[in-house]
C-alpha cells in the first residue's frame, strides 16, 4: 500500500522527525523529498503502535486528552521558521499568534500550523503500516539529520519538570545587563602598505580609535572587537609608521555584532581585570586575597579566602557566577619536606619523596603561581643553565638573582619538573619547566592530615562556612565592584551594568522517598523523611541477606583476641540482618609481611569459600594490593580487609561490625535495602574514570540487572584518558547478562556519565555515545538511550530564602531546572542531600541524548531514588549510586588490582 503524501511549498529539502501521541499511536515523518517540479515538496507519514516506537533521536508528544504539549527539544525551528517564510513570502500578513512555546511544543505547533494551511483543517491523515525499503532509508536519514541538527542547535533549551512542592529560593548567579546598542561588534584591520611589526600596528589602531582605544580587544593581526559599532560599512585613516614615519593607510572594516555565546571570553576577561582591580591574585582558575589570610599556627597552615568567578550565558541571561574558594598553603617548602622524609626514612627516601610529591601542587610565592610536580630531576641542581627567550645561557641560581633578587642557599638540592603541553600553529608543543624546591610551597592536605580529627576541626573553622556567610561574602564583593570607580569602568566600557543582588529562583522539592527493608512487615517499618537510615537499618532486615556458612578469618597472633570477638559478634548479629553465618575457619598467621599473606591465601583459599575476611595490624598499600590481587584476580574470591584499630573500641564495635556484616552481603551477591521503581524493563548504567599518576587510567562500567536497580553487573577496563573507546565491549556484555536473566533486552538505558567537563561534552557525544548506538543496532532490538553527564564539581551554590537578608540549606530533593541552567543544554540541578555544617552541593545533570523520552519530572525523580541506593552509606549521596559504584570499581582496580578482575565477580559489588 502506497503512503499517503502531502505537498509543501518549498525550494529546499527539509528534515523533520515528530510523533503525535493520539488514540495509541505515533505518527513518524519520514525525510521530506523533493517533488519533479522543485517548487514542491513530499511528506510521507507512517504510523505504528505506541508499545513498539521507532528509534529515533526524540519523540514529541501531544496529549489529546489533557491537551498539553510538554517542553522539550526544539532543534528544528529554526529551519521551520524559514520554510513558513519562503510560504508566505514578502510583507504577507500573518494571523497573530499565542504566545511563543519552545522546545517540543513550538516545534509541534510550526508542524501543526504547516500541516493546515496545505492540508486544510481537519483533514485526516490515514495511517499505514507497511512501508518499502528507500522510505525505511528516508527514516534513517532523519534520524541522522535530527542529530546533527541538535549539535548546532542555538534555540534556547528548556528542560523544566511540574512535580513537587515550591519552595523560595536563590543562587550564587548575578544578573549582567548589557545596554541597548552595545555588545561585542567585530572589525576588519588592514593596512597598505602590510606592516610588519606588531607594536607598530597597535599604535596605529590606538590612533585610530582615540577614546576607545582604552576599552578594545584586538589581537595584533586583523582582528579587533569595539563595545559599540562606531560605523556601519568601513573606514580610512591615513598616518605614518613610527620611527620610519613612512605613510600608511589603515581600513577598519565592519564585519558583524557577535552573538552573546561567542563573547563569553571576553566577558571572563573583563572580570580578570576586575579581580585584579581589587587586589585578588589568581592561583590556578580561582583568586584568592593573600592580604586576609587566615594562620593556623599549631599545624603550619595558612588559609586564604578568595573567590570563583566565571560569566557564561544561561537560561535566564547573562551571569556571573561567584563562589567563595578557599586554598590552603602549608608553611612547609619541598626542600623542609626533603629533609623531614630523610630524616625519618634515609634508605628509601627518593622513593617516598617521589610518592608523596608527584602530582602534588606547589606554590611559588615569589609569582603567586601553582605547579604540578610531573617528576622530580634527581640529577639536576641550580647551577645548572637553561636557554633564556633571547638565546643566551642563563644558570638557576643566576636567573632568581637577577629576575626576582633571591638568593638560593642549598645549590645541589634537586630540582621539580612540570610539564606543560601547549597547542602553538596547530602542533603540539610541551614545554618544561624547572622549580626550586626551597622556594616552592606546597598546598593542600595529607593523607596524614585528613585522618586528624583536629587539624580537620581548625581548617573547618575558615572553610566551611554557611549560606548566610557565603551570601554574605558576594555582596561585600559586589559593594566593591560598585564602590570602585575602576572596576565600573571596565564594565560601562562594555555596556555592562552588574545586579546588585542574585536572583529569585523556581526551585521544587521532590516527594521524600520511602526506604523499605526486609521482613513480613515492610511497609510498616519503612523510612520515610531524613536523608539518613542508619538506625532503621540496624533495626531491620536486610531485603536480600545472604547465608554464609563457609568462610575465612585471616589475623596475626596480636589481633587474636579482635578476630574471636569479630566472628561471634557477627554470628549473633546475623539474625537480626535475616541469615546465617557460621564460625568461619581462622587462619593464624605468624607475622604480618606481604608475602605471609600471599602464601596464606594461596594454601588455603579455594572455590567453595564465600568469602575471607583479613584483619591487618596497620595500614599499608602494599599489603592491601597483594590480598585485592590475589583474591579479586586470581582466585575469584570476595575478600574484606580490616584494620584491627576500628575493632579495639568497646562502645563502636557492635555498630561497626554490623556494618561490616553488610559490606560482605553486598559483594555476595545481596541487597540491603530498596525504594520503589515504578517502571520494569529499564537498565541504569554508571560510568566513571581513574586516573593514575605514573598508569593507565581505568574506567569502572557497571550496569543494573534487576527491576529494583539494586544489583549490578561492573566492568573495569584499562583505556588512555578520560575519554574511552571500549564501552561497545562492555554495553554488550551488560546487555547479553540482562537478557539471559529476564529473557529480554531492556526497554530503555539511563546511562549515568560521570567525571566529563563541559569541553569535553562534544566528543562525550560524538564517540562514547555513539559507541552505545552501534551497539544497540548490531543487536538489532529497539533499545532507547538516555545519556546523561552528571558533574558534581561546579561551583553554583543554591540557598534557600527565608526572607530578605536570610538564607538556608534547601532541603533534600530540591530541584532547579530554569534560570541558571545552560541556556543551550537540557539540564537541570539536585540537592539529593541534607547537611548540618557548611553548605550543601548540587549536583549538575546534563541530558545530551535521550532517545527514550524521558519526561523531565520521571528523570529528576529516577535520580533522586538513584541517589538512596548506595550501599556503602545508609544515607542519600549526591550522584546516582551507579556513578559511585563505577568509581569504586575503577579506584580498586587502578590503585591496588592492577589488572582485569576475575569474570566470575562481574555480578556482585565486589569493589565495595
Amino acid at each position: 500500500m502506497e503512503w499517503p503524501t502531502k505537498k509543501f511549498d518549498n525550494t529546499a529539502s527539509v528534515l523533520a522527525c515528530y510523533s503525535l501521541c493520539h488514540s495509541h499511536l505515533y505518527l513518524q515523518a519520514v525525510k521530506l523529498k523533493l517533488a519533479t517540479p522543485l517548487s514542491r515538496l513530499q511528506v510521507g507519514l507512517r504510523a505504528r503502535p505506541l508499545k513498539a516506537p521507532y528509534l529515533v533521536n526524540s519523540f514529541f508528544e501531544y496529549d489529546m486528552a489533557e491537551k498539553q504539549v510538554p517542553k522539550g527539544r526544539g532543534t528544528l525551528l529554526e529551519m521551520l521558521r524559514k520554510h513558513k517564510e519562503a510560504r508566505l513570502g514578502v510583507g504577507e500578513q500573518t494571523e497573530e499568534l499565542p504566545p511563543k512555546s519552545r522546545g517540543r511544543a513550538a516545534l509541534l505547533e510550526k508542524m501543526q500550523s504547516l500541516k493546515k494551511k496545505k492540508v486544510g483543517e481537519g483533514e485526516p491523515v490515514e495511517p499505514q503500516a507497511a512501508a518499502t525499503s528507500t522510505e525505511r532509508k528516508s527514516v534513517e536519514t532523519v534520524t541522522q539529520g535530527v542529530s546533527e541538527l541538535s549539535v548546532t542547535s542555538t534555540e534556547i533549551c528548556s528542560y523544566r519538570g511540574q512535580a513537587g512542592t515550591p519552595i523560595r529560593a536563590t543562587a550564587n548567579y548575578i544578573q549582567l545587563d548589557v545596554e541597548k546598542d552595545r555588545g561585542v561588534f567585530e572589525y576588519e584591520v588592514r593596512f597598505t602598505p602590510d606592516i610588519d611589526a606588531k607594536s607598530n600596528r597597535i599604535k596605529l589602531v590606538n590612533e585610530a580609535l582615540g577614546e576607545l582605544s582604552t576599552t578594545k580587544v584586538y589581537d595584533g593581526d586583523t582582528c579587533l572587537y569595539l563595545p559599540a559599532q562606531i560605523f556601519a560599512d568601513k573606514k580610512e585613516h591615513n598616518s605614518v609608521i613610527p620611527n620610519t614615519n613612512e605613510p600608511v593607510k589603515m581600513i577598519l572594516i565592519y564585519k558583524r555584532k557577535k552573538k552573546m555565546g561567542e563573547c563569553l571570553h571576553l566577558y571572563n576577561v573583563l572580570f580578570k581585570r576586575i579581580m585584579h582591580i581589587l587586589l585578588y591574585t589568581r592561583m590556578g582558575r580561582n583568586y584568592f586575597s593573600p592580604d586576609h589570610k587566615y594562620l593556623i599556627p599549631q599545624h603550619k597552615l595558612e588559609v586564604l579566602p578568595g573567590f570563583a568567578v566565571h560569566v557564561d550565558e544561561m537560561e535566564g541571561g547573562l551571569m556571573v557566577c561567584l563562589d567563595t574558594q578557599h586554598r590552603i598553603i602549608r608553611c612547609q617548602t619541598v626542600y623542609e619536606f626533603f629533609h623531614e622524609v630523610r630524616a625519618s626514612d634515609p634508605r628509601n627516601f627518593k622513593e617516598q619523596a617521589t610518592n608523596n610529591l608527584i602530582g602534588a601542587c606547589v606554590l611559588t610565592k615569589y609569582n603567586n603561581k601553582t605547579y604540578v610536580v610531573d617528576d622530580i630531576g634527581w640529577t639536576m641542581n641550580p647551577r645548572d643553565s637553561f636557554e633564556t627567550k633571547s638565546g643566551s645561557k642563563c644558570s638557576f641560581v643566576d636567573y632568581y638573582k637577577q629576575h626576582h633578587n633571591i638568593t638560593i642557599g642549598d645549590v645541589d638540592q634537586p630540582l621539580l619538573i612540570n610539564r606543560q603541553v601547549r597547542q602553538i600553529n596547530d602542533a603540539t608543543v610541551e614545554t618544561m619547566i624547572c622549580l626550586v624546591p626551597e622556594l616552592c610551597y606546597l598546598t593542600g592536605l595529607t593523607d596524614t592530615m585528613r585522618s586528624d580529627f583536629k587539624v580537620m576541626k581548625d581548617v573547618a573553622a575558615y572553610t566551611r562556612i554557611t549560606p548566610n556567610q557565603r551570601m554574605l561574602a558576594l555582596r561585600t564583593y559586589l559593594e566593591r565592584v560598585r564602590s570602585s570607580e575602576m572596576a565600573q569602568r571596565v564594565l560601562a566600557g562594555w555596556g555592562l551594568k552588574i545586579s546588585s543582588d542574585t536572583m529569585e529562583l523556581k526551585a521544587r522539592v521532590l516527594p521524600q522517598e520511602a526506604v523499605y527493608f526486609g521482613g513480613p512487615q515492610a511497609e510498616e517499618r519503612k523510612h520515610v523523611g531524613t536523608g539518613d537510615w542508619n538506625k532503621a537499618v540496624s533495626d531491620n532486615r536486610l531485603t536480600g541477606p545472604i547465608d554464609i556458612r563457609n568462610w575465612q578469618l585471616y589475623y596475626t597472633p596480636r589481633d587474636q583476641k579482635f578476630a574471636v570477638n569479630f566472628a561471634q559478634l557477627l554470628g549473633r548479629l546475623a539474625k537480626g540482618m535475616g541469615c546465617v553465618i557460621r564460625e568461619p575457619q581462622h587462619v593464624l598467621l605468624k607475622d604480618d609481611r606481604t608475602e605471609t599473606y600471599m602464601t596464606a591465601i594461596r594454601n588455603n583459599a579455594s572455590n567453595d569459600v564465600q568469602v575471607a575476611v583479613f584483619i591487618c595490624p596497620t595500614i599499608r598499600a602494599d599489603r592491601y594490593s597483594v590480598i585485592k590481587k590475589m583474591c579479586c584476580s586470581n582466585m575469584a574470591l570476595a575478600s574484606q580487609v580490616i584494620l584491627s584499630k576500628t575493632l579495639s573500641n568497646p562502645q563502636k564495635v557492635r555498630t561497626i561490625v554490623h556494618k561490616i556484616g553488610m559490606q560482605i552481603t553486598c559483594k555476595l551477591g545481596g541487597t540491603l535495602w530498596n525504594v520503589k521503581i515504578p517502571v520494569s524493563g529499564w537498565m541504569v548504567c554508571g560510568i566513571d574514570v581513574y586516573h593514575g599518576a605514573n598508569s593507565q587510567s581505568v574506567c569502572g562500567f557497571v550496569s543494573s540487572i534487576n527491576d529494583s536497580l539494586t544489583k549490578y553487573y561492573s566492568e573495569a577496563m584499562f583505556q588512555e584518558g578520560e575519554l574511552g573507546d571500549f564501552f561497545k565491549v562492555a554495553f554488550t556484555k551488560a546487555l547479553k547478562y540482562a537478557k539471559e536473566r529476564t529473557g529480554s533486552y531492556p526497554s530503555k538505558v539511563i546511562i549515568f556519565r560521570d567525571g566529563v567537563g563541559d569541553g569535553q561534552l562534544d566528543h562525550c557525544k560524538k564517540y562514547e555515545l555513539a559507541q552505545f548506538q552501534e551497539v544497540i543496532k548490531q543487536l538489532r532490538t529497539e533499545t532507547a538511550v538516555t545519556f546523561i553527564v552528571v558533574q558534581k564539581r561546579i561551583n553554583t551554590r543554591i540557598f534557600r530564602m527565608i526572607d530578605s537578608n536570610n538564607c538556608d540549606n534547601p532541603p533534600a530533593g530540591t530541584v532547579v531546572d530554569s534560570i541558571v541552567t545552560r541556556r543551550h543544554l537540557y539540564d537541570f540541578y539536585l540537592v539529593p542531600q541534607s547537611v548540618r555544617q557548611g553548605t550543601v552541593n548540587p549536583t549538575h545533570y546534563i541530558v545530551v541524548h535521550d532517545d527514550g523520552n524521558i519526561k523531565p519530572d520521571h528523570l529528576q525523580r529516577l535520580a533522586y531514588k538513584l541517589c538512596h541506593l548506595y550501599y556503602n552509606w545508609s544515607g542519600t549521596i549526591r550522584v546516582p549510586a551507579p556513578c559511585l559504584y563505577a568509581h569504586k570499581l575503577a579506584s580498586l582496580v587502578g590503585q591496588s588490582i592492577k589488572r582485569v578482575p576475575a569474570a566470575e565477580l562481574n555480578d556482585k559489588l565486589f569493589y565495595l
